[in-house]
């Protein structure tokens, strides 16, 4: 079965049943929806967990039936969490029956943004996450690997799978912001640029794109993100040592959500080299901004992705695709297509009403076990 087949199941057919939630029609007022996340607190705001938290509230605030509140103590009618820390357990405790957790960590993701990690850590991780996802009535999985993870990791709650929305009113070609985002970077205009986006850690394949730069020392290689884990993140010396960097290949460090736009159309094709992904946002991202995407062959995208979209699994490979996408002609056309096709994929309007069923559908079976 592919994706579109097997999102959400029963909640999609009952949200077709009708224009209205459920919710509305008992109560006659709109379903109150309170949606927090820790990662405000933690400083770890240039990450796609916050990104998909800002994103949730702003395109459920345009559901005409839903009442969309964020970090609210006031009652409400479905609690829905972006993160998996401490607060997250602690607001979550005496909400019993209301509670949906999007699952954007996963064991494999954090043990591989560790240092130090041995099967006692490993252990601990897994108890913990098991404990928090258990906190969920939904459990939103963001793609079919989460949902496998989630399967293995034993834990109680319905697992349904809502792959993140992609915001085409933020991300789309554009001249201006083009100038502006190489402006912003130091990039002549006459140069041609493959951008990267992650956090700065092993898992998301940086060595691989440092690499591919060595091998196209005439195309600049930029890589925008930075460790918000800090000292923790994973093999930090080994990425230490990267700093001595090709002179085709830079670490600029994070940006704001709000300058990404201009750095995607800045560049003229983007690399995603990592190892293990859920449903990332940055290849969609700068797919929705025009730019020809390669990504590391991955299982887990074959199950994610519709559309074909552009391969390999080494620097080699990296470098032969990204000739063929950055030269003027048919095939930086269609790999442009492409992008469009999985951007579109991932459009905006049919999330807000696959999760708007998901709220209604826990709203109403509180009701009744009220």
């Amino acid at each position: 079965m592919r994706r579109q087949t097997v999102l959400i199941g029963t909640y999609t057919a009952h949200c077709a049943l009708s224009s209205m939630l459920r919710f509305r029609e008992i109560t006659g007022r709109k379903l109150r929806v309170n949606i927090i996340s820790e990662s405000g607190f933690w400083g770890m705001t240039r990450q796609g967990g916050h990104t998909a938290f800002l994103d949730c509230v702003d395109l459920m605030r345009t559901h005409p039936h839903l009442e969309v509140r964020t970090d609210d103590h006031q009652p409400c009618d479905v609690f829905h969490c972006h993160s998996w820390g401490p607060y997250f357990v602690w607001r979550a405790r005496h909400r019993v029956g209301r509670r949906v957790v999007t699952a954007h960590a996963l064991p494999e993701s954090i043990e591989g943004s560790l240092p130090l990690l041995n099967d006692g850590v490993r252990r601990v991780v897994r108890s913990y996450l098991r404990m928090a996802y258990n906190h969920a009535e939904v459990l939103l999985a963001v793609a079919p690997g989460a949902q496998t993870s989630m399967t293995r990791l034993g834990v109680r709650p319905t697992v349904q799978m809502l792959p993140n929305a992609i915001r085409t009113d933020r991300f789309f070609p554009s001249s201006s912001l083009r100038r502006d985002g190489r402006a912003i970077l130091g990039v002549p205009s006459d140069t041609r640029v493959v951008l990267g986006v992650g956090q700065l850690q092993p898992r998301k394949g940086i060595h691989d794109f440092v690499a591919t730069a060595r091998l196209r020392p005439d195309v600049q290689f930029i890589w925008v993100g930075g460790r918000p884990f800090g000292a923790a993140c994973a093999k930090l010396g080994e990425l230490e040592s990267e700093a001595a960097l090709p002179a085709n290949c830079r670490f600029v460090g994070s940006f704001e959500l709000e300058q990404m736009p201009q750095l995607y159309n800045a560049a003229d094709a983007f690399l995603f080299p990592s190892h293990q992904e859920l449903c990332p946002y940055a290849p969609m991202e700068a797919a929705a901004s025009g730019l020809p995407v390669v990504f590391r062959d991955l299982p887990d995208y074959e199950a994610l992705y519709d559309a074909p979209y552009l391969r390999a699994s080494t620097p080699e490979g990296f470098a032969a695709l990204l000739d063929t996408v950055l030269a003027p002609g048919c095939a930086r056309t269609t790999a442009i297509a492409l992008s469009q096709r999985l951007a579109a994929a991932q459009a905006p309007d049919a999330w807000v009403t696959r999760l708007g069923a998901i709220y209604d559908h826990i709203a109403v079976a509180a009701l009744a076990a009220a």
